[in-house]
């Protein structure tokens, strides 16, 4: 069995917004040699996401503007406060919980070397908390 992990970056523009990683995460597919196995894409942060949906940009506007609805930045949230933990003030629970709500991960069966997904499924990285420099995996496992 060959497993294969990659962390790439991408360096978000905006406050929110979705990034097409499909065909980053469709490269590091094709490179890793794996003909029959699974892919499993995450975020390495909690104030992020990976989402899976139909790639469009009037889509995309819904998803966050949706996602902005149900865990609006502003409100009246426990961790909006002075940290002790570390130290710092909490200013982004309407990010983490974003986070929460539309996932962190998304997983794919690979046959013949290609991720099987439908049609019109884009790959996402999410952003809630930007501009930022984030980081994601992609890891291959299989034959």
């Amino acid at each position: 069995m060959k497993i294969k992990l990659e962390k790439l970056e991408v360096q978000t523009r905006g406050d929110k917004e979705l990034i097409d990683i499909t065909p980053e995460v469709e490269r590091v597919v094709a490179e890793s040699g794996v003909r029959n196995g699974v892919v499993n894409i995450l975020t390495t942060h909690t104030s992020s996401g990976i989402i899976v949906t139909e790639g469009l940009p009037c889509l995309e506007l819904d998803v966050l503007n949706h996602l902005e609805a149900l865990a609006p930045d502003e409100g009246d949230y426990y961790h909006n406060r002075y940290l002790d933990i570390d130290g710092r003030l909490g200013f982004n629970a309407g990010a983490h919980l974003k986070s929460i709500i539309g996932g962190i991960n998304a997983f794919f069966p690979i046959e013949d070397s290609q991720i099987v997904k439908g049609s019109r499924q884009c790959i996402y990285f999410a952003e809630y908390d930007g501009p930022l420099c984030r980081t994601y995996c992609v890891q291959v496992m299989g034959e």
